[in-house]
């Protein structure tokens, strides 16, 4: 591999380029932004199977995805509705529609849910949601390496009752966010990104 100018780059230099490469590339695009075609299911898979390398400490495996198919999104909009009504009793029509349509956006969907509890009790819950935090990076990383684009999603409405029902959430499991993947239709600038100089210190 050659930089401009002509200048061969190193086996090591060169994966790093590619990486950084990649990692630049990736970039949050609304869910309402992604279209059809969505990964298939052999790419689902490949993109699956990128967050099973995030760091795990005694391979307890505290985190899992669930992917939603459009047969399912009606339950989820219902369970979204039902969310809102959980924090707002009053909550008008149109802001119930709102809602629901939420579930709607994206080909596919993915719920990421880590569990406090499973195999090793001495492993915390911050290091299980860090490596569920780095399975979701790789997922990403790799979604962006097949041409797809991405998002993460959140809100109050992980922590309602109709969600966990939906799911079928354990006492000891916290759904973290939602992944949404499929073709860009449209994006926004990349913004700019922190350098290391904004978030590096050294200790004295």
């Amino acid at each position: 591999m050659e930089e401009a100018g002509g200048q061969s780059l190193a086996p090591g230099d060169e994966a790093a380029a590619l990486a950084a490469a990649l990692m630049q590339a990736r970039q949050t695009i609304l869910p309402k932004r992604l279209g059809a075609p969505g990964p298939d299911a052999r790419q689902l898979q490949t993109i699956v199977a990128a967050a099973a390398h995030a760091p795990d400490h005694g391979q307890i495996l505290p985190w899992r995805f669930v992917l939603v198919p459009q047969a399912q999104r009606p339950r989820l909009a219902d369970a979204f509705a039902a969310a809102l009504l959980e924090r707002d009793a009053t909550a008008l029509p149109e802001q119930l529609e709102q809602a629901r349509e939420k579930a709607h956006r994206s080909p596919v969907l993915l719920l990421a849910v880590v569990d406090g509890r499973r195999g090793d009790p001495a492993v915390g819950l911050q290091e299980r949601i860090l490596s569920a935090g780095c399975a979701v990076q790789n997922l990403l990383l790799m979604a962006t390496a097949l041409g797809f684009g991405s998002a993460l999603t959140s809100g109050q409405a992980l922590c309602s009752q109709a969600l966990r029902a939906l799911f079928g959430l354990r006492e000891d499991e916290q759904a973290l966010c939602f992944v949404s993947l499929g073709t860009v239709l449209s994006r926004k600038a990349a913004r700019a990104r922190p350098v290391p100089a904004d978030y590096l210190t050294t200790l004295d």
